[in-house]
């Protein structure tokens, strides 16, 4: 019985998880159509990601450390409600401060439903399910998100204002619906919090100095490679927006029509190739082959101009991409769940990400200014660089990720 109702309510989380990750991406679509109606900088499109990303990242250890102290659900809330206001912002500015102050308010709200939906998982899940469901919650982050492109391409087609107005309001249901729906995951052990300790959470660098209490080489390595994973995506799917408007003049329709065949594919190959990895084969090696092949996809696009060859080879690198997602997540699970600071782990973890986002978005915006295709040449190396740091990490022993399945190993 306490099994079904766990189910229950996992499902549950996962319905409203497809909503905020489409509505999430309502406005990707239409940032190019914003930046040049309001005749904003090219490298803008780069550097509004990064501020929202420098928030995510200063305040992801801090959300990771306030879920020890109020469940994941409260959380959600705050952050949908929060993160609805910084896209409400977003849709109202016509200058380029404006945007980076919207960009940045939103950002310390999204470092917070990130981590929250990680440490909802880890902490609501069977040893058993937990790598299944944060396979679900990976695939669902991506094919949600281009779904979402879908979605807001075409509402971008009747007028920004509807776009960012959608969004905000789809934000802040989320938060309801996770609120309602969500198993309160607050532990026993958790304390009521005090002023002073608000204060110095509040600080996200002290939250940084938290790290220290669950830190090694191998968590070392490993958030290496999660970091400079996101700085490459982030880099080519910042400049794939832009290039297809400034270069092929596509309208966001197109753009989410791209972004929806994308969505399918990431679909099917996660629900096949990414599920059959975790359950029968090594992770630490799988994820190797998988970057390399983002590698080789995100650096051929370099050397094609055609439109048709080029969008192949894009949704290659996407789907690639969403397969290394829920591999990498599985590797920092299994580490976090053997230890009693998992949600200082998945908090870290989220703020790595976001600096690899941080990096990669503000790269991206700059090179493009010189050379259209630096930034898919900037983001082959990066992720060439987290091939290199995956191999290192496979051969760490520690005892602590799956071996082959027996059939598997005697082939």
């Amino acid at each position: 019985m306490e099994a079904k109702h766990q189910q229950r309510h996992m499902f549950l989380f996962f319905i409203a998880l497809v909503a905020f990750f489409m509505s999430a991406s309502f406005a990707h679509p239409v940032t190019p159509t914003l930046i040049q109606e309001y005749h904003l900088n090219d490298s803008m499109f780069g550097v509004a990601l990064a501020a929202m990303q420098t928030t995510n990242f200063l305040f992801s250890p801090f959300w990771g450390k306030l879920n020890g102290y109020i469940s994941s659900r409260k959380s959600l809330l705050i952050c949908c409600t929060g993160y609805a206001i910084g896209q409400a912002l977003f849709g109202m500015a016509r200058t380029e401060a404006m945007v980076v102050f919207a960009r940045c308010f939103a950002g310390i709200f999204t470092g917070g439903a990130f981590t929250s939906f990680l440490t909802y998982i880890v902490n609501t899940s069977s040893e058993k399910d937990r790598g299944r469901n944060l396979t679900i919650q990976a695939t669902i982050q991506s094919v949600g998100g281009a779904f979402g492109y879908f979605v807001g391409g075409f509402l971008g087609e009747i007028s920004l204002d509807v776009t960012f107005g959608a969004q905000a309001l789809t934000l802040f249901l989320c938060g309801v619906m996770f609120f309602v729906f969500c198993k309160d995951d607050k532990k026993a052990g958790m304390g009521r919090i005090q002023p002073a300790q608000i204060v110095r959470d509040a600080n996200p660098f002290a939250a940084f100095i938290a790290s220290r209490q669950f830190m090694n080489i191998l968590f070392a390595v490993l958030f290496t490679v999660t970091a400079l994973q996101n700085l490459g995506y982030t880099a080519f799917e910042q400049c794939f927006n832009y290039f297809i408007k400034d270069a092929f003049h596509m309208t966001s329709r197109y753009n989410g029509l791209i972004k929806g065949v994308i969505g399918f594919v990431s679909l099917a190959a996660n629900a096949t190739i990414c599920m059959w990895m975790i359950r029968k084969t090594n992770v630490k090696r799988s994820v190797i082959y998988i970057l390399g092949a983002c590698t080789c996809a995100a650096l051929s696009v370099v050397f094609i101009d055609a439109v048709a060859p080029f969008m192949v080879m894009s949704v290659v690198f996407y789907t690639f991409n969403a397969v290394s997602i829920p591999l990498l997540q599985d590797l920092v699970a299994k580490r976090a769940a053997q230890g009693k600071d998992s949600n200082l782990i998945m908090g870290f973890y989220n703020a790595t990400k976001s600096l690899g986002g941080i990096i990669g978005s503000l790269v991206a915006g700059l090179v493009y200014t010189v050379g259209p295709k630096l930034a898919f040449v900037f983001a082959g190396v990066m992720l060439l660089v987290a091939t290199l740091f995956s191999i290192v990490y496979s051969r760490m022993k520690d005892g602590t990720e799956n071996e082959p399945a027996p059939a598997l190993s005697q082939k």
